[in-house]
């Protein structure tokens, strides 16, 4: 298999590309933070990389909305290269302040035709959420999903509620197999606040596209990459670092790129 290349997209206000960055070396990829700025320059940059990263934070201190100003930057500037760089058969990830930005985007759930049909806001709680949460696969069409497998992962957002235009738009979500992954307890049930800890509609933690080769989720993988990041480390069965949770988002795709790209 041939070195697979990560880009890892950096910008004022992003603070886990350093922890992204790691998660795809653990996994085996070659992985560089470059600033959005310098991709809007060459556009060119894009075309070395398999993978295309948009990480965590408060990019441009999520002013106006979270995610917002960094998703109009790339709708603006680079939105036809991303487009291109998903046709070509490449894969990109977008974690919490990264979901926020596809959505805001319209790269996902599917490209943006008559206006931005879902959305990421203010949390039902009305606060910052920083806890560990379950997730269910729903979909078995992404490439970064171990189908089966439930994954328990942190979040730390203030705007992590999904919710769409109308019903119709949440149906289509649902029924055609956009919905990535779901919020369930530790049973695999749905519930309440705190199970899904935003309000998000249908308990949807994160979303793929019609290819399955794009994938935002509000939870942090990055952050679980290690058996001692699991908050029940010292008193659970220790793992390897590949059997945990967050590294199968981070594996499955370099895996994935190295056998089709």
């Amino acid at each position: 298999m041939s070195q697979i290349r990560a880009i890892v997209l950096r910008a004022a206000g992003i603070n886990c590309d350093l922890e992204t960055q790691n998660a795809f070396e653990l996994a085996g990829a070659t992985a560089d933070r470059v600033h959005i700025n310098r991709i809007i320059e060459d556009k060119s940059l894009l075309d070395g990389y398999q993978i295309l990263v948009i990480p965590g934070g408060f990019s441009y201190g999520d002013d106006v909305a979270a995610g917002k100003i960094l998703a109009n930057q790339i709708k603006h500037h680079l939105y036809e290269q991303v487009r291109k760089f998903i046709d070509a058969g490449k894969l990109v990830l977008g974690i919490c302040n990264g979901f926020q930005v596809l959505v805001k985007t319209g790269i996902l759930p599917f490209p943006e035709t008559s206006g931005q049909a879902v959305t990421v806001t203010y949390n039902d709680s009305n606060k910052f959420e920083d806890r560990w949460v379950y997730l269910a696969p729903v979909t078995d069409r992404c490439v970064f999903i171990e189908k089966g497998r439930q994954i328990y992962l942190p979040i730390a957002h203030g705007e992590g509620k999904v919710i769409t235009k109308d019903q119709p738009t949440l149906e289509k979500l649902q029924s055609d197999g956009f919905v990535a992954f779901k919020y369930v307890d530790e049973n695999g049930n749905e519930g309440g606040y705190p199970v899904n800890p935003n309000g998000s509609m249908a308990s949807i933690a994160g979303l793929t596209d019609s290819t399955g080769r794009v994938l935002g989720l509000m939870p942090h993988p990055e952050r679980h990459v290690r058996f001692t990041q699991h908050p029940r480390w010292t008193r659970d069965e220790k793992r390897e670092a590949k059997d945990s949770d967050g590294m199968t988002i981070f594996t499955n795709a370099v895996k994935y790129a190295g056998a089709n790209l």
